[in-house]
């Protein structure tokens, strides 16, 4: 699994490759999902285009990298920098492109030490922006969130980059929203110092190899039941919506906002394809071969349903975006992954 894919070679060859020929480039947060992607994917890159690219990755666990990319960790291309996102040292030299991603998604972290999760995400962003400014950074991505909209009022179906509420403040579950929401406010504080541009991209929810499978995601727990062939079990009533993108589309996105996307403006990453729970489960069920699913209780007939869906035509339009691996094709790419990894006993995500 490399993160390429047949069919994004365009975009890349036509617009993103040019954009990071001999350009270093420091990324945060490369040890988890968007991480490993994005670090496959540029080093497809380099192979495919032969891009004088130079990467430098920020992390507190260098070993894990070591373990778990070793063909590319090893590679002249990349250097490891290991630190804490909120008191690292600076390396040496100019950085003029940053991707700044480091955030634990963990719902365990925010439930139990939301002063942390909060810290982390907004400390962090001060200091990757101090380092910005002694880097001469000329353009830093800031991977923010979908989430910073706080609940999705039901009414309306899309979400888009316009809508202006957001979590409950006094909730502290909501740390990590919370903490979003502030780093976004940071990097528009400080965006323009020193000719810095800095556009924000907001991800949303995505179904891929590499996704964790035990965790709060829906879709990772579905694909570990398919895995174990079991009934897929929804722990809830099915009935909230969601949407999923694919790795290689979250990736071009990421990197399209980093070369063209307009300084303080937020674009909205994911598909706007919804699907409720209760569906995702029907049809990771019946991609593994028929399996059952299980609902766990009825849905209220007072309360709307939940969304958590996007609008992406700003993405469309400005940028040029599109969408080019439907859910379906991700749950059998997935599954045809994760069966691989299990037939060969090699599991490196």
């Amino acid at each position: 699994m490399t993160g390429w894919e047949a069919g994004d070679e365009p975009l890349f060859a036509e617009t993103l490759a040019p954009f990071l020929d001999g350009k270093r480039l420091l990324v945060t947060g490369g040890t988890g999902f968007f991480g490993q992607w994005l670090l496959r994917t540029l080093f497809a890159m380099i192979r495919r285009f032969d891009l004088r690219l130079a990467i430098t990755l920020l992390t507190r666990s260098p070993a894990r990298l070591y373990r778990e990319l070793p063909d590319i960790v090893g590679h002249p291309a990349v250097s490891i920098w290991a630190g804490d996102v909120r008191s690292f040292a600076f390396p040496d030299g100019p950085f003029p492109c940053v991707i700044h991603a480091a955030a634990t998604a963990s719902a365990e972290l925010n439930a139990t030490a939301p002063l942390e999760m909060f810290d982390t995400i907004v400390a962090g962003t001060r200091r990757v922006l101090e380092l910005c400014r002694q880097a001469g950074t000329r353009r830093m991505l800031f991977v923010s969130s979908g989430v910073v909209y706080g609940r999705q009022p039901s009414e309306i179906p899309h979400i888009s980059e316009d809508y202006t509420g957001g979590p409950d403040p006094l909730a502290p579950g909501n740390a990590y929203g919370e903490g979003k929401r502030a780093a976004e406010f940071l990097c528009t504080a400080c965006a323009g110092a020193g000719g810095l541009e800095i556009p924000v991209a907001r991800p949303f929810a995505f179904l891929g190899p590499g996704l964790p499978l035990h965790r709060h995601f829906a879709a990772g727990n579905f694909l570990a039941d398919a895995l174990a062939g079991r009934p897929i079990a929804v722990t809830g009533d099915g009935t909230p919506y969601r949407s999923y993108m694919y790795p290689t589309d979250l990736i071009a996105w990421l990197l399209a906002i980093l070369a063209r996307g307009e300084s303080c403006r937020a674009y909205n990453v994911g598909s706007d394809e919804a699907v409720t729970i209760g569906e995702l489960a029907l049809r990771i069920g019946a991609a593994a071969g028929g399996l059952p699913v299980t609902i766990a209780r009825l849905p209220d007939p007072g309360r709307p349903p939940a969304r958590y869906v996007p609008a992406i035509d700003r993405a469309r339009e400005e940028l040029g975006l599109s969408l080019h691996v439907g859910l379906s094709e991700a749950i059998s790419r997935t599954l045809t992954s994760l069966r691989g990894q299990m037939d060969t006993a090699v599991c490196r995500w």
